[in-house]
């Protein structure tokens, strides 16, 4: 059993690096989820960082706010607002008990464990997402992407139909795991951003 505490601590950490370097005049550029340029991605995760946020901790869920696309959560301090969602996570992850048993999400019921696994693939998939449109690498321990890779493997299926990943992308069985975790998700992890 993967030991998701530890993971979301690492990613957490890694994740915040690439948060850290992005540039203002970056927030236009493309990102290979193609609903999203950089803005709209941060948005995605500023949105979604609240609820995941209860889930863990057990508490009401945030106040409907809408669809993700309906306020720009950006227009503040959306650096110092990220941070702290992702410290956030990680504390309400790490509190005891907080991985056992069930939670809501919204109004779906779900094991505590999947919001960690949520968690952990937001930072680590469109962590990728916002290194390849920024410019940077995105530096993944092999056991996460191992185990990232494992877990996205039994809910690719659903996510597909939820629309929450695209068509799979063809990946060599002997690529890189973080390469056909990506593929798994409908990127192409060859994926670069095009020249201004």
């Amino acid at each position: 059993m993967m030991d998701l505490r530890s993971m979301l601590d690492r990613a957490a950490r890694e994740f915040v690096r690439l948060l850290r370097a992005v540039e203002p005049g970056q927030l236009g550029n493309r990102t290979p989820c193609t609903e999203y340029d950089v803005r709209a991605l941060l948005n995605h995760l500023l949105h979604w960082g609240p609820w995941l946020v209860a889930a863990l901790r057990r508490e009401p869920a945030p106040a409907a706010a809408g669809n993700e696309r309906d306020a720009d959560l950006t227009g503040g301090d959306w650096l110092g607002d990220l941070c702290t969602l992702v410290d956030d996570l990680v504390d309400a992850g790490g509190r005891p008990g907080a991985l056992a048993g069930t939670t809501k999400f919204g109004s779906a019921e779900m094991p505590a464990r999947m919001i960690a696994e949520m968690v952990l693939t937001e930072w680590v998939v469109h962590g990728w997402d916002l290194a390849r449109a920024t410019g940077q690498s995105l530096v993944v321990d092999a056991d996460v992407a191992e185990a990232l890779f494992t877990s996205v493997q039994g809910l690719a299926g659903q996510a597909r139909e939820m629309t929450v990943f695209g068509p799979a992308v063809p990946c060599p069985a002997d690529a890189p795991v973080l390469d056909r975790l990506l593929a798994l998700t409908g990127r192409d992890p060859a994926w670069q951003r095009p020249a201004s």
